[in-house]
This record gives structure tokens, sequence and C-alpha cells, in this order.
């Protein structure tokens, strides 16, 4: 911990680090919150894996048509969105079950990824980064991009708060009193392809669900108010990205993995100690 405390100081790499977890943080408070309580933790799987199209896509074409716009992040985002629509629709108009075809989502997302990977020239360590986390690759070109994405999801948040609690707890009543609900409920799941873009950078697409769900799920715990609920998760996020950071730096180890053990820990005693004093 001192040793990280004293290079924090000296690179710059591990500056931006630290704001990538305190950023992806916030976003994972205040929708981890929505996907929680709406008990979508599915749908926002599927839609973080199907993001790996996107980046594979984006990866091919900077590499092989040395396209410079075509930057993994801004395919993932295009990609998570493009799977929370499709999610969404089928959701609520197609007839089959809706777990079947997320996982037909899931599953082609991530195929489509790694054909792109594969059909790609060389092997890249930050496409990799990608897929299993390493905040310490975090450029400055991607803290904007949260930045961006955490002032989005904020902003729309705050705009739609009550439409979206309104379908979050009780849906019927609230298409009863005229809300277009089908119209928010895409737009919670456009919100939950945004924060996934931005918690790629710290864990990965493989433990993205994780990060997005289980700090909300420590706060309501202790809180059942909405909003207390998005403010308690969003100091968890932070304050478990950070001390993960902190912990992998001296034995090197992988900073996504160990963020997320560090959360899966903390939720698990959690749970415990509580179930403990209830009973």
């Amino acid at each position: 911990m001192i040793d990280f405390l004293r290079a924090l100081s000296q690179y710059t790499f591990l500056q931006n680090a630290l704001l990538a977890g305190v950023l992806a943080g916030i976003a994972c408070g205040v929708v981890g919150t929505w996907v929680v309580v709406r008990r979508i933790s599915y749908m926002a799987g599927g839609i973080a894996h199907a993001s790996l199209a996107g980046l594979g896509v984006a990866h091919y074409l900077s590499v092989v048509y040395q396209w410079s716009w075509a930057q993994p992040l801004y395919g993932a985002a295009l990609s998570a969105l493009a799977a929370a629509v499709t999610i969404g629709l089928v959701s609520l108009y197609a007839k089959e079950r809706e777990d079947t075809v997320i996982g037909a989502i899931w599953a082609i997302g991530m195929a489509v990824g790694i054909l792109f990977i594969s059909q790609t020239p060389g092997y890249s360590s930050d496409l990799m980064s990608y897929l299993f986390g390493n905040i310490l690759m975090v450029s400055e070109a991607d803290l904007w991009l949260i930045v961006i994405l955490d002032t989005l999801i904020i902003s729309l948040t705050w705009l739609f708060f009550a439409q979206l609690a309104a379908i979050s707890f009780d849906e019927e009543f609230a298409r009863v009193r005229g809300l277009p609900t089908r119209l928010y409920f895409l737009l919670l799941l456009a919100l939950v392809a945004l924060t996934v873009v931005t918690l790629v950078t710290v864990v990965g697409i493989v433990m993205v669900i994780a990060l997005l769900t289980i700090p909300a799920a420590i706060a309501n715990r202790f809180t059942h108010r909405l909003r207390s609920t998005m403010i308690l998760a969003t100091g968890i996020s932070v304050a478990l990205t950070s001390l993960g950071l902190a912990l992998s730096y001296g034995p090197d180890l992988p900073s996504g993995a160990v963020i997320i053990l560090l959360t899966g820990v903390v939720y698990l005693a959690v749970v415990f100690s509580t179930r403990r004093q209830r009973s």
C-alpha cells in the first residue's frame, strides 16, 4: 500500500488508473442501482458481452485499413447500444423466450468479436486488456470518453429519475397512468450499455457484470431509498476499485481480478453479517 501511494505521486499512468476507477465507480453506482432494482442483470450481461463485437470490428478497421477514428471503446459503445436496443425490442415485442434471445445475442456478439480479432494481423495487448481488464493501460483519451459517458448517464438519470423509478418498481401501474414505459425501458438499457463501456476499461468484458451489480447489491442491504442506494453504491464502487488497484500494484497482480475478488468478498461478508444480525 505504501509503495502504491509513493508511485501514485510519480507515475501518470497510476494517476490515470485511479481516476478511471473513480469515474467508473460513479456510473456503476448510479446505473447498477437500476439494474439491481429492475432485476435485469442477465440483460446487462448480454449487453456487456455483445460489446466485444464492436471492440473486434473497430480494432480490425484500425489495423487493416488504418482508420484512426475506429477506436475500440467507440466500437464497444456502438455495439453495446445496438445490443441494448435489440434486447429491449425483443423483450417488449417478440414472442420468443426472453432468456433464449439474450443468450443468442450474448453468444453472437462474442463470436463476431473473436472472428474479427482472429483476422487482425499481429497481437494487441491493448485489446486483451478490454477482455480481462487492465486499468493501468487507461489513456487520457479513454478518461475523456469516460467523463463524457458519466456526464450523459448522470444527466439522463437526473432528468428522468421519476420515470425510471416508476418502471423499475411498478411498471404496470406506470403504464396505467399513461407513462410510455417501453420508451423508458429502452432508455434504461441504453444507460446500462453506456455504463458497460466505462467499466470495460477497469475490469474487462468478462467481469463487468460483477462490478455493475455487486456494489449496488451491497448498498441495498443498508438502505432502501433509491437515491441513498445510488449514493452509497457509488461510494462503495469508488472505494473498492481504488483499494483493489492499490492491493494489486505491489504483488503485480491483474488489477481487474483483484477488484472483482475484493468486491465479492465484501459482498459475502456483508450478506453473512446482516443475516446473523437479523437472526
